[in-house]
């Protein structure tokens, strides 16, 4: 089966990165995401990267917040990679955040 060459999207449509009161930039909702939605992959296991973690758009840009609106997921056992979930609703304008220190993930 052929697959259709498609333009790179490095977020999801209903998402898009802007100006943050928490640092810098982060990721914002561009319209509502109910809750328990699994938005994409944030970080690939890659010993041979810094932490040993690839991360991709959606883990690069979102920020920290100590009520966060949503959380990590594990994928498998393996842990190879890891896949960002809300764990409430996500208004429209909102910022997606983590809870989450500097400190090594472990594999």
């Amino acid at each position: 089966m052929k697959k259709k060459n498609k333009p790179y999207k490095p977020l999801p449509s209903y998402l898009t990165i802007g100006p943050s009161d928490i640092h810098g930039v982060g990721i914002f909702a561009k319209e509502d995401i109910p809750k328990d939605i699994i938005i994409g992959i944030t970080h690939i296991y890659d010993p041979n990267f810094e932490h040993d973690f690839i991360r991709t758009p959606l883990g690069g840009f979102i920020n920290h917040d100590a009520r966060p609106n949503c959380k990590l997921v594990e994928v498998n056992a393996d842990y190879h990679y890891k896949q960002l979930q809300t764990i409430s609703k996500i208004e429209q304008g909102e910022e997606l955040t983590l809870k989450y220190s500097l400190y090594k993930l472990k594999k």
